[in-house]
């Protein structure tokens, strides 16, 4: 990667992360559609510390993985909201929630690099549990379509703030730092899980 894309993603990643959302309407309107699916992953810090740990995880794999994990969280995402808007259960959503922002913590901590399809099928798992929230969620007055196409959206969003921090990571201090985040990550999902149990 240049020097100057990795600045690119990491000033947008930034400049994402600080920003506050603007509406253009207010009040009734927004509760239920494209910006209440939207507002869900982003101001929730459960779903937030995991979308991004996805993102850096994304950048410490490098390719194939880089493209193909934030393609396949959103999707399997997807599934899990259709199930949880259908009212099938699923068991232990905020633990899994939790366990997800652990291990992929974790996973950055250590390095781990496996063979992209068991990272996918990693990825795919949790994104069920987060879908089902997102679905099981719904407001009951939301239009489905734009709740659904909101939370995509923010959670590709997401994904691309780790990636633009994780493009940091190519120097020892980077990744160094890029670990620790990872750390912070799995402590945040840690106090997640005990608020869950």
């Amino acid at each position: 990667m240049s020097k100057s894309f990795t600045t690119a993603i990491a000033v947008a990643a930034t400049s994402l992360l600080l920003a506050s959302p603007a509406f253009a309407h207010t009040g009734a309107g927004i509760a239920g559609g494209f910006s209440s699916g939207f507002a869900h992953p982003v101001l929730g810090w459960d779903h937030v510390v995991a979308m991004v740990a996805v993102g850096l995880w994304c950048a410490f794999l490098g390719k194939p993985g880089i493209w193909v994990l934030p393609v396949v969280f959103p999707l399997v995402m997807a599934l899990g909201a259709l199930l949880g808007f259908m009212g099938i259960a699923f068991p232990a959503v905020e633990a899994g929630i939790a366990a997800s922002a652990i291990v992929l913590g974790l996973l950055i901590v250590f390095m781990v690099r496996p063979p992209v399809w068991i990272a996918g099928v990693v990825v795919a798992f949790f994104a069920m549990f987060h879908g089902h929230a997102h679905g099981a969620e719904l407001p009951a007055a939301a239009n489905a379509v734009a709740y659904g196409v909101g939370f995509v959206l923010a959670t590709g969003l997401l994904h691309l703030c780790g990636i633009g921090i994780g493009a940091l990571g190519n120097s020892r201090a980077g990744n160094i730092a890029i670990r620790i985040g990872g750390g912070a990550i799995s402590v945040v999902g840690g106090v997640f899980l005990i608020g869950a149990v």
